[in-house]
């Protein structure tokens, strides 16, 4: 049986759909999901969205975050100025991993109108289903925390 999460969801309007279908995903596949929105593709600013969903990681409320836009850039760039967050934007399974694995990222960002949905829900699942490696990788991330 694969490990669930309590997962923090934010999305601004570009990335409204497949925050919908993640969270239907995540549900389904036993997780505990708590949405900071938006509910509507009617045009916001994602700040709005993404830094709840980091402030709630980093406090430890849940175990991990994933934020969605348009592009993910912003929406990456809002969750790391998070002390103790780090997002990864990630635009295939190959990136999540790496995410994961090298950066021990508690956070994920999405752009919607770089992927398709198929792909973002295998990211998704492969971002969740990834450990972090450790060794070499946490001194590295020691600086980064060390200098927020």
């Amino acid at each position: 049986m694969n490990k669930t999460f309590s997962i923090a969801l934010g999305s601004d309007h570009a990335g409204f759909a497949y925050k919908e279908a993640i969270k239907a995903m995540l549900l389904t596949e036993g997780h505990t999901v708590r949405d900071f929105g938006t509910n509507s593709t009617e045009r916001c600013d994602y700040p709005d969205f993404c830094f709840p969903v980091a402030r709630a990681v980093a406090a430890d409320e849940v175990e991990r975050g994933i934020v969605l836009g348009g592009s993910g850039n912003g929406e990456a760039n809002a969750a790391n100025r998070v002390r103790g967050v780090r997002c990864g934007l990630c635009w295939n399974e190959q990136t999540a991993i790496w995410s994961r694995a090298h950066n021990d990222a508690n956070c994920l960002s999405i752009g919607e109108r770089t992927i398709t949905l198929d792909e973002a829900l295998k990211i998704v699942r492969v971002w969740l289903a990834t450990d972090f490696e450790g060794g070499r990788h946490i001194p590295r991330i020691q600086k980064l925390d060390s200098m927020a």
